[in-house]
């Protein structure tokens, strides 16, 4: 008979000390890929959020001032402004449709529609025509207010609402006006110049910078994302 050969026990162990290390080669290699799968999934779903937002306030802000039919003393009071909101007439009608203007928040009118979703009335108070937009630097979100109504998450939403935050607003932390304001030869108006430099704005920079909830279990950091866009709000040049 043939001498029958097996393994040694020599070769055994270096048999199985290969295959731990090959197992956590696999492992570190899965568990890299994964983490990096979650870096990148955290800042796309920042981004999600971000940019539509970024897009909307541009979008209502540039329209600040429409009046179509020229109204005398269309504007009015706004939410979160000084005298009764939605009141006839605005407290300063020289200020036309951007009735407030901070470093963080801004408020906007616009004679978009009528009853029913009509034409432009010559009257403020149909859904939509006023909006204020505010920066909470306590619970680091954006609220959005229109006509008399409070303000409502927008950009993130207070810790304990239990919904989910994807970013927090952290332009305070980073030193970062959300609003800042140019007149026509695109110098800024700065805070000290406002609200009476309202008349002037020509041109308003917007930035959102933003960190993640979920911190990035390569650094162990939240993620930040700086977006910022630029609005020339074309209606507010013209008096009315």
């Amino acid at each position: 008979m043939k001498e029958m050969k097996g393994f040694t026990l020599v070769e055994l162990i270096i048999a199985m000390g290969v295959t731990v290390v090959l197992m956590g080669a696999v492992y570190m290699a899965v568990n890299a890929a994964q983490r990096h799968s979650f870096a990148i999934e955290s800042k796309v779903t920042a981004q999600q959020d971000i940019k539509p937002t970024l897009n909307l306030m541009a979008m209502e802000i540039g329209m600040a001032s429409y009046n179509p039919t020229s109204a005398d003393n269309l504007w009015v009071n706004p939410p979160g402004g000084t005298g009764t909101c939605g009141s006839t007439v605005g407290v300063n009608q020289t200020y036309h449709g951007i009735q407030e203007a901070t470093a963080n928040s801004i408020a906007v009118e616009m004679d978009i529609s009528g009853p029913s979703g009509s034409p432009s009335n010559g009257a403020l108070g149909d859904p939509n025509e006023t909006i204020r937009y505010n920066y909470d630097t306590v619970n680091q979100y954006i609220t959005r207010a229109t006509n008399c109504g409070s303000g409502q998450p927008f950009l993130g939403d207070t810790a304990a609402s239990g919904r989910p935050r994807t970013v927090l607003v952290i332009n305070d932390t980073l030193g970062l006006p959300v609003f800042r304001y140019y007149d026509g030869t695109g110098t800024e108006i700065v805070s000290a110049g406002l609200p009476a430099g309202i008349p002037n704005v020509r041109r308003i920079d917007i930035t959102l910078a933003v960190e993640t909830e979920f911190k990035d279990p390569n650094s162990n950091q939240r993620r930040r994302l700086i977006y910022s866009t630029s609005v020339i709000p074309r209606n507010h040049a013209i008096s009315q």
